[in-house]
């Protein structure tokens, strides 16, 4: 049981994490009036970020030999985060932070039981059950319940 209690605690915490993180990327947007230059400075603080991490952990720069086999797609991340990062900041002024970060875990939890089932992307695949998809019709009621 608490072999499990720090990462649930962690992952909570992540959970805020985000909220936060659109908030000040919101406001920083309505601030600089510019979203693109908002998402510019969250990930350039974010990389500031990674860098001080990596360099805290001691990672060593990885081989070029390694990164050469690695496959195109897997370096695609930044992009989808980007993406994200330029919706979060022109739609949670609009919604809300609750109405967008449900929208948000629906889009995730949609995407999750494809990817699963599917096992896209080198994800092991799990097939679609009745908990699963009652799960993300809860999450989906939630959602209607949030926005009123």
């Amino acid at each position: 049981m608490l072999n499990l209690l720090l990462p649930v605690a962690l992952s909570v915490m992540a959970g805020a994490s985000i909220v936060v993180q659109q908030a000040l990327i919101a406001n920083l947007r309505i601030a600089l009036n510019s979203s693109a230059w908002a998402g510019f400075a969250s990930y350039f603080v974010g990389l500031l970020s990674m860098v001080v991490l990596a360099l805290a952990l001691r990672d060593p720069l990885p081989a070029a030999s390694l990164t050469a086999r690695i496959p195109w797609w897997a370096w695609s991340g930044g992009f989808f985060g980007a993406v994200f990062i330029a919706l979060a900041t022109i739609l949670v002024p609009e919604l809300g932070a609750a109405t967008f970060l449900a929208l948000l875990v629906t889009g995730q939890m949609l995407a999750s039981v494809a990817f699963d089932h599917f096992g896209w992307l080198g994800l092991a695949q799990r097939a679609v059950d009745g908990p699963r998809l009652i799960g993300v019709a809860l999450l989906i009621g939630g959602v209607i319940l949030i926005r009123r």
